[in-house]
C-alpha cells in the first residue's frame, strides 16, 4: 500500500485554487474539475459530502486539529503578501517560537488551518553568518547539529 496525499474538502474548488495559487505559488498538476491536485503534494475537493455519501452538516469547520505546513526564505515578503490579501482570516499573528522561527497562522476560504513558517534553513545561516558554531546554532534552533553542519 501507498499513501498518495492528503485530500481537503472545499466549497468552491475554483475559489480555492487561485487560493493556494496566489498565497502559495502551488502549480496545478491535475485539474479534474471538482478535484485539483497541486505540485506541494495535496489536492483539493468539491462536493465532498456527495462524493462519499455523507450528511453535509456533518462537514466541520475550525476543527483545528490539522493543518498545512509551508515554509517559506522570505518570511517578511510572505508577511508583505499576505497583508495584500485582506479577506484572509489569521488564526493568530505572526509570532517567534522558542526554536526561533517566525511563523503565523491563517485559514484557507474553507478554515483549514495553514502554518507559514520562515525556513529553518534561513534561520541557521542566520546564526551561523553571526559567527556562532554549529554546536551554539543548534541549541538555540533547537535542531540536530548535522542538520545544521548541512547549512554550512
Amino acid at each position: 500500500m501507498k499513501f498518495q496525499l492528503p485530500l481537503l474538502a472545499v466549497q468552491d474548488v475554483e475559489r480555492s485554487k487561485k487560493f493556494y495559487q496566489d498565497l502559495f505559488e502551488q502549480e496545478v498538476v491535475l485539474d479534474l474539475g471538482k478535484n485539483v491536485t497541486f505540485s506541494g503534494g495535496f489536492a483539493i475537493q468539491e462536493d465532498f459530502a456527495w462524493l462519499t455519501d455523507i450528511d453535509p452538516a456533518s462537514l466541520v469547520k475550525k476543527s483545528h486539529n490539522m493543518e498545512l505546513y509551508f515554509e517559506v526564505e522570505d518570511f517578511d515578503a510572505f508577511l508583505l503578501l499576505l497583508n495584500d490579501h485582506k479577506d484572509v482570516k489569521l488564526v493568530h499573528p505572526p509570532k517567534i517560537h522558542e526554536w526561533q522561527q517566525r511563523v503565523v497562522r491563517i485559514y484557507d476560504p474553507d478554515y483549514h488551518m495553514i502554518e507559514i513558517g520562515e525556513s529553518m534553513e534561513v534561520i541557521a545561516k542566520r546564526y551561523l553568518s553571526q559567527g556562532l558554531s554549529a554546536e551554539e546554532v543548534a541549541e538555540i534552533i533547537q535542531h540536530p547539529v548535522e542538520f545544521v553542519q548541512q547549512c554550512l
